[in-house]
């Protein structure tokens, strides 16, 4: 009756949507820090952990939007 967690998921097929692979690695080569991305049904949210590399990210969200080929509302956020 009390299944582990592990072999609940074991038959899951989880996979990362493309665009938070595609964000995390422009993210990773521009800035060498691997932000956090959640993805909603209208916007994608990245995490990032200071106000400095989230001012830094600004210039590229429309470089980022067109890279993921999104229409969805991208949003940096400071989680520190």
């Amino acid at each position: 009756m009390a299944d582990s967690l592990q072999s609940l998921l074991a038959g899951k097929n989880i996979s990362e949507p493309p665009e938070s692979k595609l964000i995390r690695e422009f993210v990773l080569d521009k800035f060498k820090v691997a932000p956090l991305v959640a993805i909603g049904p209208k916007q994608i949210v990245i995490g990032v952990k200071s106000a400095a590399l989230a001012g830094a990210l600004r210039p590229y969200l429309l470089q980022i939007q067109e890279l993921c080929q999104t229409d969805k509302k991208l949003t940096i956020r400071i989680s520190g």
